[in-house]
């Protein structure tokens, strides 16, 4: 988890992004989704994108009605300081709910791949295709030219709403994952997938759109 969680971070401080949305899940037995007090969690220990990313979210909820609180305000410093066993989250929760919270939206990274991007203008079909001299002199540039690919990463992202209150497998109420494509600041890469979260949290109904 410790691995997982500092990547979050290195999305919201590295280099502008494009975030794409890919899939959702939303619990059709919940007629309603309208939380008296929900928690937004960024899983990551970079404090700074951590209080940047919480802010933006909460901020989005609010407008909607909805009474939101950043994690950072409301959960210990020390207890996202080391992964934590299934007996201390349980404990954590148990005290939201007693603190009269009833919903929890956590975001956190699920996977990272590794892309190429070559050069199009190389793969110009024409004479040069017929001949091995022509083809060897023209594509030999591929290994003797810069830039002709350049490597980036995919960041798999996914924000998850919880009833908890709920205890049983009816408990999760939505689930949307997004892909973050070479992120390169903090704050268009906050602005980009809380925009883009909250667009289709509006679509299927979980939200009321502004």
């Amino acid at each position: 988890m410790k691995k997982i969680t500092l990547i979050l971070g290195i999305i919201f401080m590295t280099s502008c992004s494009s975030t794409r949305f890919v899939d959702s899940w939303k619990n059709e037995e919940i007629v309603a989704f309208r939380p008296k007090k929900l928690l937004v969690i960024g899983m990551t220990d970079n404090l700074t994108a951590r209080k940047i990313f919480e802010e933006e979210l909460k901020k989005e909820f609010t407008k909607r009605g909805i009474n939101a609180h950043e994690s950072t305000t409301v959960l210990e410093e020390s207890f996202t300081d080391a992964q934590r066993s299934e007996r201390e989250i349980e404990m954590m929760k148990e005290k939201l709910v007693d603190e009269g919270f009833d919903a929890v939206a956590i975001t956190a990274v699920v996977g990272v791949d590794d892309k190429r991007n070559y050069r199009s203008d190389y793969y110009t079909f024409g004479y040069d295709w017929y001949r091995f001299g022509r083809y060897y002199y023209r594509f030999q540039r591929v290994y003797y030219t810069p830039g002709y690919y350049n490597d980036y990463k995919v960041y798999h992202v996914e924000t998850s709403i919880y009833n908890i209150e709920e205890d049983t497998e009816k408990s999760l109420v939505w689930v949307g994952t997004l892909n973050i494509v070479d992120p390169y600041s903090i704050t268009a890469t906050v602005n980009d997938y809380v925009a883009r979260i909250t667009k289709q949290l509006e679509r299927e109904g979980i939200i009321d759109p502004l």
